[in-house]
């Protein structure tokens, strides 16, 4: 979800900037001492369930992280193409999904400020599962409570650690974003390790060249 059909810059905005300033001020540091100090917890929790969770981080940084989102929800926006994208599944029968990363809470956030719910017959936070999306146990619990077929499953995500596990669980059609966030560059394809997509409608080409039978969507 976030960085494939909303723009990652929300994030970014948050967990760059804010948090580090509303850390400094709650804790009485230089902005660069919390910036140290958040660095290093990113370093240690990055691509575990951990990393995406708001209670987690409110803990651990003594700043409310969801408070932090909410006051600040009015940066949330889809990514140029989300809704167009969507329509056109739904308009074509693809049976999409919405897995993600985010905790239940950001989520709940994210779909009240970007009414895309509606186009998805299943969305599912690793929360709820129990494990993050780079980890394999994610997507054996995920088929268990909502069985699908990964050689007939068509994944967009944009994180390059989740498309290597879904790639080893046995999903066939894998896609990444060339730009997840419009706050950073546009990224370099051939360091990507998979077909990326500049425009999210671009998807819908390639589909088209794609044995269409029984083929799903699973967005991230």
């Amino acid at each position: 979800m976030d960085g494939t059909l909303l723009d990652l810059a929300f994030d970014d905005f948050i967990w760059n900037e804010c948090l580090p300033k509303r850390h400094s001020e709650t804790h009485h540091l230089s902005l660069t001492e919390s910036q140290e100090i958040l660095n290093q917890f990113y370093r240690s929790h990055k691509h575990t369930l951990a990393w995406y969770s708001s209670n987690f981080w409110t803990q651990t940084t003594g700043v409310d992280v969801l408070k932090l989102q909410q006051e600040f929800q009015h940066k949330i926006k889809a990514r140029p193409g989300c809704m167009e994208l969507l329509s056109a599944l739904k308009a074509q029968d693809y049976q999409c999904w919405l897995v993600t990363n985010a905790d239940c809470a950001s989520l709940k956030l994210k779909l009240d400020n970007v009414p895309i719910q509606d186009f998805f017959e299943v969305i599912v936070s690793s929360e709820q599962i129990g494990y993050a999306k780079e980890d394999i146990q994610f997507w054996k619990e995920l088929q268990r409570l909502h069985h699908f077929a990964p050689e007939s499953t068509i994944f967009l995500d944009d994180t390059l650690p989740v498309l290597k596990t879904a790639e080893k669980f046995g999903i066939r059609h894998l896609f990444t974003i060339l730009q997840p966030s419009s706050l950073k560059s546009i990224r370099q394809p051939q360091d990507l390790g998979y077909k990326a997509l500049d425009q999210l409608t671009e998807l819908l080409s390639i589909l088209n060249q794609i044995d269409r039978k029984d083929n799903d969507v699973k967005i991230a």
